[in-house]
């Protein structure tokens, strides 16, 4: 467990100097572009939602919220990280309106890999999926949106190099429910058919009597 801390503060750590050094290496081209005397060719028009009222900040998603490269944290909407199927390590741009709206935008997917597992859910109600012999956490908003029950299966998406608790379910390959009403039926339907046919060899000596009666008249 401390090894993991010490991983995810290392990478949050390069995160953040990755990302001053980018400012940095902007905030030199625009100063050597206005020494030259050359304008800024290209540059991207600030849409309303990126305007000088506005904030915006990036940061890493750990499975529920984004810690910002400024440290603080910000709350990831469940029905977005759910829909966008994010996972930990996800980088994500945040734009702060002059209204206070929360805008995201996954900008640096994670690498990711794909499993199958059985959804369950523990004594107090927080739902899981058992996959690979660990049980990933999942969102609620995950659950309602696809409806899945404990028991159903599932494919979920985790990072593929990051040793996370949290999964996203992309797709229920199976539900528990329908697998249980079909096995139920199987048995009653396999001695209705005995019953059958206990019927039909009950009569077929009388069926042959009658058969001998109509040939000798």
């Amino acid at each position: 467990m401390e090894e993991k801390e010490n991983n995810s503060e290392k990478i949050q750590s390069l995160r953040e100097m990755i990302y001053a050094a980018e400012k940095t290496l902007q905030g030199a081209k625009s100063m050597l572009l206005q020494l030259e005397g050359k304008k800024k060719v290209g540059r991207k028009k600030k849409t309303s939602a990126e305007n000088e009222d506005g904030k915006i900040t990036e940061g890493t998603f750990d499975g529920q919220i984004m810690i910002g490269t400024d440290g603080k944290q910000y709350p990831v909407p469940a029905n977005y990280a759910s829909k966008s199927k994010l996972v930990e390590g996800d980088i994500l741009k945040l734009t702060i309106t002059s209204d206070g709206s929360f805008i995201y935008k996954q900008i640096g997917p994670a690498e990711r890999k794909r499993v199958i597992g059985i959804v369950n859910q523990d004594g107090e109600g927080n739902y899981f999926v058992l996959a690979e012999n660990k049980p990933f956490r999942v969102l609620l908003a995950s659950i309602t949106y696809f409806k899945v029950a404990p028991g159903d299966e599932v494919t979920l998406i985790i990072p593929r190099d990051i040793d996370s608790d949290w999964g996203a379910i992309e797709n229920i390959l199976s539900n528990a429910r329908q697998r249980e009403i079909r096995e139920n039926e199987s048995p009653k339907a396999e001695i209705s058919a005995k019953k059958n046919q206990s019927v039909i060899d009950e009569w077929m000596p009388d069926l042959e009597d009658l058969k001998k009666e109509l040939k000798e008249e």
